[in-house]
């Protein structure tokens, strides 16, 4: 793995002339619009990166952006990986092993997804203080590298307990409402059946999505923090089930990305 993320980097390296990030962005489905926020330097397309998959997903265009935000270098994934889409784990998160190593030293991630919690309503943002991983992989099953990270990483702080307090300080000064809770993972690519949102809820989810966690755990495998956040984009709540599209999801995520760019773009230049 060390020897493909360094050839990936390498050759990033070569086409952004050594460009050094401070922070790594992965935007989910139908919240790339933070690249309007970003004063772009350089621009690949993930089909010209080696090692790199390729998005297939409607709402992820597929292009690792690099430029500023807010004074603050930053790279950003415009479109992520998913399981679903036939891809291994390590694949999955591959992108997040070759930002920590082109310097990034904090990730920030964002989804779409199913809202459980009764007090939620669709475009709502909650942050993430912590997950439950249903997938039936992990993408640290395998060989250990001891120079990526160890054996048997830690969780007991998957999101970075001080960043969470700055966006709620931040969204409560710029009137928002900002939820926070607990993000549960699945493979998908269907939508929850009512029976699964009663499960989730009952485990201690508050929000359901199919992403996020293998690259929070690669991230923390290597020492990254990251702060995540969730636009609610459809309801999982008995009484409020309705039938879900992925264009729903796409509109939904669309209308509540300005919140969330706010948040994100407000981190990434005061205090990182």
């Amino acid at each position: 793995m060390l020897t493909q993320i360094q050839e990936t980097v390498n050759y990033i390296s070569e086409k952004t002339s050594l460009f050094q990030p401070n922070a790594g962005i992965i935007l989910g489905t139908g919240l790339g619009g933070l690249v309007r926020e970003i004063e772009a330097q350089f621009v690949l397309p993930y089909e010209e990166i080696p090692n790199f998959p390729v998005s297939t997903v409607e709402g992820h265009s597929g292009k690792l952006i690099f430029g500023k935000i807010g004074g603050r270098n930053v790279v950003v994934m415009q479109g992520r990986f998913h399981y679903y889409e036939g891809y291994s784990m390590q694949q999955v998160a591959f992108p997040v092993r070759v930002m920590k190593y082109l310097g990034i030293q904090f990730l920030f991630v964002s989804n779409a997804s199913g809202g459980m919690n009764p007090a939620f309503e669709i475009g709502d943002l909650m942050v993430l203080n912590d997950h439950i991983s249903l997938l039936p992989d992990n993408p640290l099953i395998g060989k250990n590298d001891k120079e990526i990270g160890p054996r048997f990483p830690d969780m007991s702080e998957p999101y970075d307990r001080e960043m969470i307090k700055k966006a709620h300080v931040y969204a409560q000064k710029e009137g928002f409402k900002l939820h926070e809770g607990v993000y549960i993972s699945v493979t998908g690519p269907c939508f929850e059946t009512p029976a699964e949102y009663r499960y989730m809820r009952i485990i201690g989810g508050d929000a359901v999505g199919m992403s996020t966690v293998p690259e929070v755990i690669c991230a923390r495998h290597m020492g990254v923090p990251c702060f995540a956040i969730s636009v609610i984009t459809d309801l999982g709540i008995d009484g409020k089930i309705q039938e879900t599209t992925h264009e729903d999801v796409i509109k939904a995520a669309s209308k509540a990305e300005v919140k969330m760019t706010s948040i994100f773009k407000h981190l990434i230049s005061e205090h990182i």
